[in-house]
C-alpha cells in the first residue's frame, strides 16, 4: 500500500463512468485514505463515502455533478460508511448495503433502505453493478462487480500492498478464505480496493494472500506445538517475529482468527483462554 500521507491523486478517472475520490483520512490503518468510487454520469451511485468529512462530502457532490441516486456501502467500519447518512440527507439517495453487526467498531448509524443479498444488481445508464457477499474481514462485507468491465470493488476484502486484519468474533478466517476463492472464480479483470491503487493482476494477488494466510496458519500451529497452554497474545511473539511490539494488539486479532479456524478444523482446542494443539 502507498504509505499514508503520500500523494495519490484526489480524483482519478479509472474508466468511462468510473471515478475514484480519495478521502483525506490517511493513517496507519487506512494507508493514503479511503477510496470513494462514483459510478455513472447522468445518474450516479456512490460507493463507500467514508468518514464524515465535510470537504470530502462536498467533493463527492461536486464530482457527481448530477443527482446521486444510490449510496452503496461495502461494510460498516468507521472509515467506510459513516458519511453515507449525511450524503443521503443531502442528496435524497437510497442507501444500499447490509446492517451493522454487533461490535464496538461498527457504524450503527448506517441503516440501509434496501438490504443487498448476493447477486442483487442495480442498473444505471446502461451500467450494471452486482453485489457479492464476501464475509471474512467483516460479517456484513459486500464487494461490488461492475459487470461491463468485470472489475470488482473490494472494500477491505482485498487492499493494495498489504493484508487486512481479521478481527473475531465478527471477522472470520474460514469465511475470509472462502470469499477470496469466490472472487477468484469470477475471473475479475481488475480489483479496485478500498485503500490504495487499482490492482490489475487479481489472480497473483489473491494467490499471494491465500499463501500468506496459510503460511501464517502453519506458524500458529507450530507455535502451539512448542508452547502448549498459551493465550493468543502469548503466541504473538512466536508467530509475528518481524513486527514492532506496538502492533501486537492488531496481530493478536488475526492470530486469534487463525486459532479459531484451527479449532474448527480440529487441529487446536481452547480451555479457559489457553490453547493447545490436538494430538
Amino acid at each position: 500500500m502507498t504509505p499514508f500521507g503520500s500523494a495519490l491523486p484526489v480524483l482519478t478517472q479509472l474508466a468511462p463512468g468510473v471515478r475514484r475520490l480519495l478521502a483525506p483520512n490517511p493513517s496507519m490503518m487506512t494507508g493514503p485514505g479511503t477510496n470513494t468510487y462514483l459510478f455513472g454520469d447522468n445518474e450516479v451511485a456512490v460507493l463507500d463515502p467514508g468518514p464524515v468529512i465535510d470537504s470530502h462530502l462536498d467533493a463527492i457532490q461536486e464530482t457527481a455533478a448530477s443527482a446521486i441516486k444510490w449510496i452503496l456501502v461495502t461494510h460498516t467500519h468507521p472509515d467506510h460508511s459513516p458519511a453515507a447518512v449525511e450524503l443521503a440527507q443531502r442528496s435524497g439517495a437510497e442507501l444500499l448495503g447490509r446492517r451493522a453487526p454487533p461490535g464496538a467498531h461498527q457504524d450503527t448509524t448506517f441503516v440501509p433502505d434496501r438490504v443487498l443479498e448476493d447477486g442483487d444488481r442495480i442498473v444505471l445508464g446502461g451500467m450494471e453493478i452486482e453485489a457479492i457477499r464476501t464475509p471474512g474481514h467483516a460479517s456484513n462485507h459486500l464487494c461490488y462487480r461492475q459487470l461491463g468491465l468485470n472489475w470488482i470493488f473490494t472494500g477491505d476484502h482485498v487492499i493494495d500492498g498489504s493484508t487486512v486484519v481479521i478481527d473475531p468474533p465478527d471477522g472470520n478466517m474460514q469465511d475470509y478464505l472462502a470469499s477470496l476463492a469466490k472472487l477468484k472464480a469470477l475471473k475479475p479483470a481488475a480489483l479496485a480496493p478500498g485503500h490504495g491503487e487499482l490492482i490489475e493482476d487479481p489472480d497473483r494477488l489473491i494467490d499471494w494472500i491465500v499463501e500468506h494466510r496459510l503460511a501464517r496458519e502453519a506458524k500458529v500451529a507450530a507455535a502451539l506445538e512448542d508452547n502448549p497452554g498459551s493465550t493468543s497474545m502469548g503466541l504473538v511473539p512466536h508467530v509475528y517475529k518481524d513486527i514492532d511490539r506496538t502492533l501486537y494488539v492488531w496481530a493478536e486479532r488475526s492470530l486469534l482468527a487463525h486459532l479459531l479456524k484451527l479449532e474448527d478444523d480440529g487441529v487446536a482446542s481452547c480451555s479457559s483462554g489457553l490453547w493447545i494443539r490436538n494430538r
